[in-house]
C-alpha cells in the first residue's frame, strides 16, 4: 500500500502513537475511492440496537442481513464499515481484508428511560477487535449527560488498551442529557465543545453532527458575539468544529442524522467539503434505500468530496 503526501501529513498530527496504530489509520484513509485524498466516507450500521430492527432495516428489507451492509461498503468504495459486535461477527471471515473495520464497542437502546443520565452498555471489547481483524474500535460519549464522567473515563481505559494493541479509536461525541434542550444537542458552541472533549480524550477519528447556528450557554455566546465568529452558513460551522477539533489536527466525519432527501444530503456533504472537514459518516441515509439509490448517493458524495461536483 503505497501512502499518498496527503495522508502522510494527517498520521504526522498523531506524534504518539506506534506504527500499528498508524498503519490502521492508513488503512483507513488508504481505502476505497476516496483513499489518499485526506476525505472520507464510513458506514455505520449501529442502529439496530440503538433504534430497534423495525426502524433501521424495514425500509429495506435486504438491510437485515449484516453480509448486506459489507457489501455494501465495499462495492461503494467507502473507506470503513462500523457495527456492533455481532454484526461483525457475522460477515468477518466472508468479507475477511475487504474492507476496514471498526468494531462500535458500546451501545444504547430507545427502551431506556433515563433521559437526564443517557449512558452506553459496553458490548465489545480490543480483544474482540483484534480477534476479527478491526482496524479500529469506536465508542460514543454524551457530553452533558449526568453519565457524562463514567463515559469518559470508560474512553479513556479502552483507549489506552485500543492504542497499546495498535488500534485506532474512533469516539461518537453526541451531546445529550442534562439540561441541554434539543436545539442545544446541535447547537455550535456544544457541538465544537463536544468535538473538542473526544480530541482531548484522545480520538483519532471523531464522529460529531452537523452544528446549527443556534448557541446553547449564555457564557459561549457572550464569546462569540465578542470575537464575531461566523456561524453564517454550514460550511463556516464546520469550519469552526475543525478549529476546535486542534485547528484541524484530528479527523473529523459528520453524521448524516435520519434519512432526509437526497439534495440535503448532498448540500451537507458541500457544506463538510467547504469547511475542511474530512468527511461523512452515513449509515440510514443510504441502507434505507433500496440498494442502486444507495449506491448512487455514495457515488456522488465521493465525486463531491473529490470536488467534482
Amino acid at each position: 500500500m503505497k501512502i499518498t503526501r496527503k495522508v502522510r501529513d494527517i498520521l504526522a498530527n498523531y506524534e504518539s502513537d506506534n506504527p500499528g496504530t498508524k498503519a490502521n489509520l492508513a488503512r483507513i484513509l488508504m481505502n476505497g475511492k476516496l483513499g489518499g485524498t485526506g476525505r472520507m466516507i464510513i458506514l455505520p450500521v449501529d442502529q439496530g440496537f440503538e433504534h430497534g430492527p423495525a426502524r433501521s432495516f424495514a425500509p429495506n428489507p435486504p438491510a437485515y442481513d449484516p453480509h448486506y451492509h459489507f457489501q455494501l461498503a465495499i462495492d461503494a468504495g467507502l473507506n470503513a464499515y462500523a457495527a456492533p459486535l455481532g454484526m461483525i461477527e457475522a460477515g468477518a471471515d466472508t468479507f475477511a481484508g475487504q474492507v476496514p473495520t471498526i468494531l462500535k464497542v458500546n451501545s444504547a437502546n430507545s427502551l431506556s428511560r433515563d433521559k437526564t443520565a443517557p449512558t452506553q452498555a459496553v458490548t465489545g471489547s480490543v480483544d474482540d477487535a483484534l480477534r476479527l481483524g478491526c482496524s479500529a474500535i469506536g465508542l460514543t460519549i454524551y457530553p452533558g449527560s449526568d453519565a457524562a464522567y463514567d463515559m469518559m473515563e470508560f474512553a479513556r481505559d479502552i483507549a489506552e488498551e485500543a492504542k497499546a494493541a495498535g488500534l485506532a479509536v474512533v469516539i461518537w461525541s453526541y451531546p445529550r442529557g442534562g439540561n441541554l434542550s434539543k436545539d442545544g444537542e446541535t447547537g455550535m458552541d456544544i457541538a465544537a465543545y463536544a468535538a473538542h472533549m473526544a480530541a482531548l480524550l484522545g480520538a483519532h477519528i471523531i464522529k460529531v453532527k452537523l452544528p446549527s447556528a443556534h448557541l446553547e450557554q449564555d457564557e459561549a455566546k457572550k464569546v462569540y458575539e465578542k470575537q464575531k465568529i461566523d456561524l453564517s452558513s454550514q460550511a463556516k460551522r464546520v469550519a469552526h468544529v475543525m478549529q476546535a477539533s486542534f485547528n484541524g489536527r484530528r479527523i473529523v466525519v459528520f453524521s448524516g442524522g435520519a434519512a432526509k432527501g437526497e439534495d440535503s444530503v448532498y448540500d451537507d456533504a458541500r457544506a463538510i467539503r467547504d469547511g475542511g472537514g474530512n468527511g461523512s459518516i452515513i449509515g440510514r441515509n443510504t441502507f434505507q434505500r433500496p440498494r442502486e439509490e444507495a449506491m448512487k448517493m455514495l457515488d456522488a458524495l465521493v465525486r463531491i468530496y473529490k470536488g467534482q461536483e
